[in-house]
């Protein structure tokens, strides 16, 4: 059975243990590329990801963004969002159909 996972700073990623996530707090970017890699090739079909993780694991992202699952999400961070987001979901929406048809905006 798959899971769902929460990466990220701990203050960021605390309130998802709650709701049943499974969560793992990162300190540095090392941590987290590990963390990264060990839930995606494990039983984790959802990982969450803190915006501010998700930029500095940018082309590791890259990486599973063409493989089936996991699904990996970023999430704003105690900090506030970034925009990483909606950037991710517009990247992914242009590999998928060809062109940006969900965000299109007229000038």
């Amino acid at each position: 059975m798959y899971r769902a996972a929460v990466i990220g700073d701990r203050d960021s990623i605390y309130g998802f243990a709650a709701l049943g996530l499974d969560v793992f707090p990162i300190d540095d970017t090392e941590t987290g590329s590990q963390t990264l890699r060990r839930l995606a090739e494990g039983e984790y079909a959802v990982i969450y990801i803190t915006e501010a993780l998700a930029a500095a694991l940018e082309r590791e992202l890259n990486h599973y963004r063409l493989l089936p699952l996991p699904a990996i999400i970023p999430i704003p961070g105690i900090t506030g969002n970034t925009g990483m987001g909606i950037r991710m979901v517009r990247k992914s929406v242009e590999q998928a159909v060809g062109s940006d048809i969900i965000f299109n905006e007229k000038d």
